[in-house]
């Protein structure tokens, strides 16, 4: 079965990007911890497809890279 990102969880994640690129680690951490389980799975599974990971996707917004 394909793995699934639900709509609330892509938006939790598109949160989490913006606060950490605000400075905001708070609120990225909240918006993080929102995210179910199966599409935290689907998240972390499509950055690694991609060669990446969630640390290094945070790190790249926040150091203004992205």
């Amino acid at each position: 079965m394909a793995e699934h990102i639900t709509l609330m969880a892509a938006g939790e994640l598109r949160t989490a990007l913006e606060a950490t690129a605000q400075g905001d680690l708070p609120a990225a951490a909240a918006a993080l911890m929102s995210i179910d389980p199966s599409s935290w799975q689907a998240i972390e599974h499509r950055l690694t497809v991609l060669g990446g990971s969630l640390p290094e996707l945070l790190a790249t917004v926040r150091d203004g890279a992205a």
